[in-house]
């Protein structure tokens, strides 16, 4: 996939999608439960605080209020309270979103559009497989669809179909070309390792942008920030971290982004204080890794301690509903710790999904267990679409050199570093040793 940036509307793909969520779906049909669920569909006040969401969901609510066999009322309702945990990373809002899909489905089985809801809302539970038949059936049942076309984008991606998924985007952008296609294609070219090309489609996305939903825009900029540090230009990438604060303020995606940024530039107070900024909002491992991570460097093994132990907090909760996590299993590859598990988990992890990404970690933990026949061909099929990530150039330079490949090695190794010389609190440390020793 090198066609030039021209080209873009004809090449592909990517994930704007829900991340995963740490709650069980509702399931109880008994009395009790029936009156939660009216109580969490009813109206509540809004405050001057009120996010897009927040408004989404007042209009919805009012709606059933008034038709209670509101078959637009529930579907809205469902899409509203995803739209909420995109903006807060609180992800027990897509249990309110099952429940006003199944009151949708009550109303109307098989509807469309609670159809296309339901696909994103599995792959909010990492259902991926199940994910990708309900937008084939959303599809099926409306073809000019463009969110549904979304969501199938989505399933495939995460199921590593790559070619699938570009043809799937090139339906959507057929459809519609607008800011969800245009991050899809920008997804699908930075994977394939077209850094320009995935900076002209985001850019395309951001402008197109309703300024009326500040999250996806935010999200957008976000995304162009980071696609900018892949193309070497730190600076840049972190105007668009400011940028996206300034639309959507304390967005923990955009303080994560931030924060990264300050530490890369060596302001380590500013990276602390944005990270704990960003956990007090949403306690994600992102955040704690990083944060705990920095303190580690800082020699303050009490307080990074704790960090570890809210990942391993929020990620087991996470388990407990069913998701099944390779960033814990990174996590504790990359600290040495519960090899055995993250092994585990990154196998269970690989046979749910043959994304590149999983195919990394299934990789890197192979390789701290010290298997290298097996996290070599993990890693191969890894780097197998010319993907320019430093950290999985990282794992890749760190494997062969497991295997003594010197020149493979120190080709991976350097790919990382001249990518981001600081991709990771830590691990960037171990890289550059390793390669100063090839080299010696």
């Amino acid at each position: 996939m090198r066609e030039k940036p021209t080209t873009i509307l004809v090449t592909a793909l990517a994930v704007v999608a829900l991340l995963f969520g740490v709650r069980a779906v509702l399931k109880s049909n008994a009395p009790r439960a029936e009156e939660a669920a009216r109580r969490e569909l009813a109206p509540a006040a809004l405050d001057s605080r009120a996010t897009p969401a927040d408004r989404r969901i007042e209009a919805a609510q009012v709606l059933i209020k008034k038709a209670p066999d509101s078959l637009a009322g529930y579907n809205a309702l469902a899409a509203a309270f995803m739209q909420k945990a995109r903006e807060t990373g609180d992800f027990g809002y897509n249990a309110r979103a099952e429940e006003a899909l199944k009151r949708s489905e009550e109303v109307a089985p098989d509807n469309q559009g609670a159809n296309r809801l339901r696909a994103y809302l599995l792959l909010a539970y990492h259902r991926f497989g199940e994910a990708r038949e309900a937008a084939r059936r959303a599809v099926a049942q409306n073809p000019r669809d463009y969110e549904a076309y979304g969501a199938l984008v989505d399933a495939h991606v995460e199921l590593g179909q790559y070619d699938e998924a570009r043809r799937a985007v090139q339906a959507m952008l057929d459809v519609r070309p607008y800011t969800a296609s245009y991050a899809r294609a920008s997804y699908l070219r930075s994977l394939h390792g077209d850094t320009v090309g995935a900076i002209e489609a985001m850019r395309l996305a951001v402008a197109s942008a309703d300024p009326g939903d500040p999250e996806a825009l935010a999200w957008c900029l976000v995304h162009l920030g980071d696609e900018l540090v892949n193309a070497g230009k730190p600076s840049e990438a972190e105007r668009e971290y400011d940028r996206a604060l300034f639309y959507f303020p304390d967005y923990p995606l955009a303080l994560n982004a931030k924060a990264r940024a300050r530490a890369a530039a060596g302001d380590t107070e500013a990276a602390v204080a944005l990270y704990q900024k960003s956990l007090d909002r949403t306690p994600s491992p992102e955040a704690a890794v990083a944060l705990g991570d920095i303190y580690a460097k800082l020699g303050k093994t009490v307080e990074a301690k704790r960090q570890y132990e809210l990942v391993e907090f929020v990620e087991r909760a996470g388990a407990a509903a069913g998701t099944y996590s390779r960033q814990l299993a990174v996590f504790w590859a990359d600290h040495d710790t519960k090899l055995d598990e993250a092994l585990e988990i990154a196998r269970r992890e690989r046979e749910r999904r043959a994304d590149i990404h999983t195919s990394d970690a299934l990789a890197w933990c192979l390789y701290k267990k010290g298997q290298l026949a097996e996290a070599k061909a993990a890693i191969d099929e890894a780097l197998r679409l010319g993907t320019r990530d430093a950290r999985l150039l990282y794992h890749a330079g760190m494997i062969y050199r497991a295997l003594d490949d010197r020149g493979r090695a120190a080709k991976y190794l350097k790919a990382a570093l001249d990518i981001n010389p600081q991709f990771d609190v830590l691990q960037a440390e171990a890289a550059k040793r390793a390669l100063r020793d090839i080299n010696a």
